[in-house]
């Protein structure tokens, strides 16, 4: 039985300026039936909520998907948990003594693959179905495998591992579990992404210098590898569904890239570098962040999404009363 801890949503408005004070988030078997989701007993006002309310229809009725962690070292908790954009209808997912990294939703919002570490074991990925309520083991090969990113038609897995030795980005058939190596460097090949036509994808490497990633984009017909139009540190890339953005983080800032023009929006520093996910129109961000809240009993830090239009610079914040550490949102259908 998983053992879940409450979260209680609160929403405040706030307009972001570069003058806000951030201090922020996280850096770079089988099939199994969970226990009956846990949610807020509140109703859903996602269609109501004038927060929400002028979002696309794709965008207020999708879901956020994050990582809460609690505790630190051996007693680290982390708990998956999807919740819609107004914060209502929070659902457990799964949860761990351990780590929960980079969950990634398929197109159509139907089922996360999300890579999952026990102590003293290497990290592995899973998959949940939302519609049978499941998590399968899908990688369990020797070595880190992490972020995982369904193909458009939900029929394959990108992902990189260390099997080999190096960090390299791996293609997997979810049918049959045929898998392709696609990099074959020395150097470190990480956090790959589908385009949403399915022709490329893009991820991190550092092989120009080392521990200086950049951001590539692999297409699939020649092989190769071409850099993106951005410049300096500059990791965990995300294309837009229609193909006209990148997310990412951008120095220690979480950033949204118009590629036509190469404008760059900085949405926030994020301290523990994470970067901004899109929603599924393209017009909002979602990143994570962490604030210290005051009161008679000390200091304590409470972990937050906040999610912002991109059309302007109004925003606004879902909290954790529980004061875990809120990482890696990402918005599906």
């Amino acid at each position: 039985m998983l053992k879940t801890s409450v979260l209680k949503p609160t929403i405040s408005m706030r307009i972001i300026s570069s003058t806000v004070a951030i201090a922020a988030l996280s850096a770079l078997a089988g099939c199994q039936t969970l226990p009956s989701k846990s949610a807020n007993i509140s109703t859903s006002t996602v269609d109501s909520n004038p927060l929400t309310a002028r979002m696309p229809v794709m965008d207020r009725q999708g879901r956020i998907a994050y990582v809460d962690e609690q505790g630190t070292g051996a007693a680290k908790i982390s708990t998956l948990y999807s919740i819609r954009p107004d914060g209502s209808d929070r659902q457990l997912i799964d949860q761990i003594n351990g780590y929960i990294y980079a969950p990634a939703w398929s197109a159509d919002g139907q089922r996360l693959a999300y890579s999952k570490q026990a102590p003293r074991q290497n990290p592995k990925i899973y998959i949940y179905d939302r519609k049978n309520n499941t998590q399968s083991l899908i990688v369990n090969a020797e070595g880190s495998n992490m972020s995982a990113s369904f193909s458009p038609d939900g029929q394959k897995l990108l992902y990189s591992s260390t099997v080999g030795g190096n960090a390299d980005i791996y293609e997997m058939r979810l049918n049959d579990g045929n898998t392709k190596q696609l990099t074959t460097l020395s150097s470190t090949e990480v956090q790959p992404s589908y385009a949403s036509d399915g022709k490329s994808f893009v991820y991190t490497s550092d092989k120009v210098r080392a521990g200086r990633p950049s951001i590539y984009r692999y297409d699939f017909a020649t092989g190769n590898a071409i850099p993106m139009p951005t410049s300096g540190y500059v990791a965990s890339p995300q294309l837009s569904a229609d193909g006209q953005q990148l997310a990412y983080l951008n120095g220690r800032k979480a950033a949204v890239m118009t590629l036509a023009t190469r404008q760059t929006i900085d949405l926030a520093e994020t301290g523990l570098d994470e970067p901004a996910r899109l929603s599924p129109s393209g017009q909002y961000a979602v990143y994570p962040m962490r604030s210290s809240q005051v009161s008679s009993q000390g200091t304590r830090n409470i972990g937050s999404l906040v999610i912002r239009s991109l059309s302007g610079n109004t925003s606004y914040s879902i909290n954790s009363d529980a004061g875990g550490m809120v990482r890696s949102p990402i918005w599906g259908r």
